[in-house]
């Protein structure tokens, strides 16, 4: 069954063909760690997870590579303002020295890491550093300067975008489109609105600064892709991802100076852009105090699970609208389907074909995830389906639920004095006490369920 994905350089959904046969080599942009990643980040995370899973799940042997950027990524993405790691370093009361920056992105990088295996998320093959990795920034772009592609000014090596015919071609933008606000007004020697920094020099007051045939300095953001990518995937590779901010600036510069240094086109076949997470419709912003992360969504009685699978519920090319009250209703529906798979039999090894070619043509047609989960749904409450149990691991593997794992836990004091009391409520057949205690266990953590068998409870995941 062949594989479908939307490319963003043709607008089109194109069969993938990989450049190896059974392989598919994988570049996902990843995080800048001069803060914690909040749940925008970790939906984009799920997306190239669920990616991968597709291409497993389709027998494709995967390298998936994604960067940590801990120097030169600015506070814009158009080479304006201070270095994130620096502004982090002041926020936090350190020196300015590099211990101090190391540090910050260690701390953040772990955090990362953390909420990733919360989340279910698989680590890539590879997740280099942008600091240990400058040798190969400097040399990919040499190969840009000596092609007559960059040229010098006060603020450093800069990259010339009238040189390169296809600027435009990722973002589909007019040249008029393509000034992105005061980029230039940094550096008056630039020659174009777009042009953009390779290497930044004159720039005493830096943490962290390497020597080059340009100065002293440090690398612009967009090259550390362009070198890490090829040093692990090679000059030509399958996939690239990112987020859809990405795609005037970042993904557009990193085609043009890749194209330029390697002198292949298409560098990257397929481009998969994800659509933006919002809060309630809007934009979610630090200055608005309406970002949160994975911790703070637990803290607030919420598991990660319940939000991977608030993830799945909206194509990955649709924004993404998020509030409390969708969260709720997810992890509801989530603990739902956890409990009515907890009370099927074991059954048969065998998988339903009916069920699995379904959910598997719908995987295959560019991830679309709520189609398949609706299957799952389907499946879950056809009575007259076999192989549930078999069928439901085998979709597990791409939606990474855990929807066969058990919860084992102990039960407090207080939930089985709660739980007395509320059976002796139904006995008694008031109902409105019944639900009242029902809803105080779920306040604290617990969810009840009433069977054939008496009550059953169960943990919040």
């Amino acid at each position: 069954m062949v594989i479908r994905l939307f490319n963003t350089l043709t607008r089109k959904k194109e069969i993938f063909k990989p450049i190896k046969k059974g392989r598919v080599g994988i570049y996902s942009c990843g995080p800048t760690v001069y803060w914690y990643q909040h749940i925008g980040n970790m939906r984009y995370g799920l997306f190239t997870d669920i990616l991968k899973r597709i291409f497993i799940y389709n027998k494709y042997e995967i390298k998936h590579v994604m960067n940590i950027t801990d120097v030169g990524h600015l506070t814009s993405d158009a080479d304006e303002g201070e270095d994130k790691m620096v502004k982090a370093i002041k926020r936090e009361g350190l020196e300015l020295n590099e211990q101090s920056m190391l540090k910050i992105a260690k701390k953040y990088t772990d955090f990362f890491i953390n909420d990733l295996k919360k989340l279910n998320i698989a680590l890539p093959d590879k997740m280099p550093k942008a600091t240990e990795h400058i040798k190969e920034m400097i040399n990919v772009i040499k190969k840009i300067y000596d092609k007559g592609y960059a040229y010098q000014t006060p603020v450093g090596l800069i990259f010339d975008t009238s040189k390169f015919k296809n600027y435009r071609e990722l973002a589909k933008l007019s040249p008029k489109d393509m000034k992105f606000g005061s980029r230039v007004q940094i550096d008056e020697k630039r020659k174009n609105p777009t042009d953009f920094a390779l290497w930044v020099t004159n720039q005493p007051n830096h943490v962290m600064q390497w020597n080059s045939p340009w100065g002293k300095g440090f690398p612009g953001w967009h090259i550390e892709c362009s070198a890490m990518s090829s040093k692990y995937l090679g000059e030509h590779f399958d996939i690239h991802t990112g987020g859809e901010e990405h795609i005037p600036i970042h993904h557009t510069n990193e085609i043009a100076q890749s194209e330029a240094a390697f002198g292949k086109h298409p560098w990257v076949n397929y481009w998969i852009h994800l659509r933006w997470l919002k809060i309630k419709g809007g934009k979610m912003s630090k200055s608005l105090s309406n970002v949160y992360t994975i911790s703070e969504l637990e803290q607030k009685g919420f598991s990660p699970l319940s939000f991977r699978y608030l993830s799945l519920l909206t194509h990955y090319r649709k924004p993404l609208n998020f509030d409390f009250e969708s969260l709720q209703s997810a992890q509801d529906a989530y603990l739902r389907l956890k409990n009515i798979i907890d009370n099927f039999s074991k059954g048969s090894l065998r998988t339903n074909k009916q069920y699995m070619d379904a959910f598997h043509k719908a995987i295959n047609n560019d991830l679309d995830m709520p189609k398949a989960l609706s299957i799952l749904w389907k499946l879950v409450r056809d009575h007259k389906a076999k192989e549930k149990i078999a069928t439901i691991k085998k979709m597990d593997k791409v939606l990474g639920l855990d929807l066969l794992k058990k919860e084992e836990f102990e039960i407090p004091e207080q939930i089985k004095k709660l739980i007395t009391e509320r059976e002796q409520a139904r006995k008694n057949k008031n109902w409105i006490k019944s639900d009242e205690i029902r809803n105080k266990i779920k306040s604290l953590g617990y969810f009840i369920e009433d069977t054939s068998k008496g009550q059953k409870i169960k943990k919040v995941i």
